[in-house]
């Protein structure tokens, strides 16, 4: 898990019981993403900040030892250089940067083939050729065309969220506030928009500012996930929606749904009309579960009907958010669902979500969850 406080992990037994929580690494940075490989056991986090600069760190045992890749520098770094007392104090040595002040934070990690790639805020796409020790800007996306219309998001222009084809590591998606999705068929040399609606007149009466419009979802996208072949889906601030064309055009299948708002989806690993989200009441309206009452929704038919998952979460007085990257599952069978909310618990399911455990509490402010099965 990445955490406001640094990188957890909750290790589980075969039987996904037995938790046990432990941390935090990663020096306490603010992380943003971590993610695994199965085959080896290699896990990455992403993170940092304004004071740190941004970087990503790796451990090679399961995430009991890290290692840093710095890759900008942050406010501490001048503070070290100009106070030698200070940059004694914290270890400090000047060392440069690759990317200078680029940019503060990584978002957003994925391993692609032998790739790993990762976005960053501002929005910039990286990708490393040695599991994470050396770097280099994904250029066709930073000289995409349209990138002097981006806007800025609430949190910023953040490339958020990166899915890749485990069929294809050359064909890859990235999700940024609030320039929409974008996709490459040639491993990043080049790049479409994909933001386009399959009907145009889709959800033409939004009436709010990130709102599907002029033939597209809306740019302010929140999370991606990629069910596998063509089917994607994504939560955007204005509904969740589904492309069956491999994000050429999507649909809305909001209807159902509590609320057009929310942040985290997560797909089934082996069917790619079921899908988990968790509505939040809306952008203005505090950003907690509708009446207060948790609720996982599920939907098994690609999104045309919806049912809610109450069974083990709280249902009284809940103001907890679940923010974009906070949601996860395993392969097993049945799948299971987990994910982390910013009052620093974690819920699982074993059963794709029909019943909830709470199998941690009291951590800093979830940012992200994934889970790292062991393979071979």
């Amino acid at each position: 898990m990445g955490t406001s406080k640094g990188a957890f992990v909750v290790d589980g037994d075969a039987d996904r019981g037995g938790w046990a929580v432990r941390g935090p690494y990663c020096d306490g940075w603010p992380i943003n993403h971590v993610v695994g490989d199965p085959a080896t056991g290699t896990m990455w986090a992403g993170g940092g900040g304004d004071w740190s600069g941004a970087g990503v760190w790796r451990s090679d045992d399961r995430g009991h030892t890290w290692e840093l890749v710095k890759l900008s520098t942050g406010e501490m770094d001048t503070w070290a250089a100009n106070d030698p007392g200070f940059a004694a104090m914290i270890g400090w040595t000047e060392e440069p940067a690759p990317f200078g002040d680029a940019f503060s934070q990584v978002w957003s990690l994925r391993r692609a083939g032998d790739r790993l790639y990762a976005g960053t805020k501002p929005a910039t796409l990286l990708v490393s050729d040695d599991d994470g020790r050396t770097w280099a800007e994904v250029k066709g996306l930073t000289d995409h065309p349209t990138r002097p219309e981006w806007s800025p998001g609430g949190a910023g222009l953040v490339l958020h969220t990166i899915v890749a084809d485990p069929a294809d590591p050359e064909r890859l998606w990235v999700g940024i506030s609030a320039a929409g999705v974008f996709v490459t068929r040639d491993g990043g040399v080049t790049w479409e928009q994909a933001n386009d609606l399959a009907d145009t007149e889709d959800g033409q009466d939004a009436g709010h500012p990130a709102g599907p419009s002029d033939g597209h979802t809306g740019f302010c996208v929140h999370h991606l996930e990629h069910a596998g072949g063509d089917v994607l889906y994504q939560q955007n601030h204005y509904g969740v929606w589904r492309s069956a064309d491999g994000g050429a055009t999507w649909s809305d299948v909001t209807e159902g749904l509590p609320s057009t708002f929310g942040f985290p989806l997560w797909s089934h690993p082996r069917d790619d009309s079921t899908i988990w989200t968790l509505p939040l009441n809306g952008d203005m309206a505090g950003r907690f579960p509708p009446d207060a009452a948790a609720a996982v929704w599920r939907s098994r038919d690609g999104g045309s009907t919806w049912e809610a998952q109450r069974t083990g979460l709280p249902q009284e007085s809940c103001f907890f958010t679940v923010l974009r990257q906070a949601m996860s599952g395993d392969r097993q069978e049945p799948a299971g669902v987990y994910f982390g909310t910013n009052s620093g618990s974690v819920f699982a399911s074993r059963d794709e979500g029909d019943t909830w455990d709470e199998v941690a509490r009291h951590l800093p402010t979830v940012l992200a969850v994934e889970v790292l099965e062991p393979r071979g």
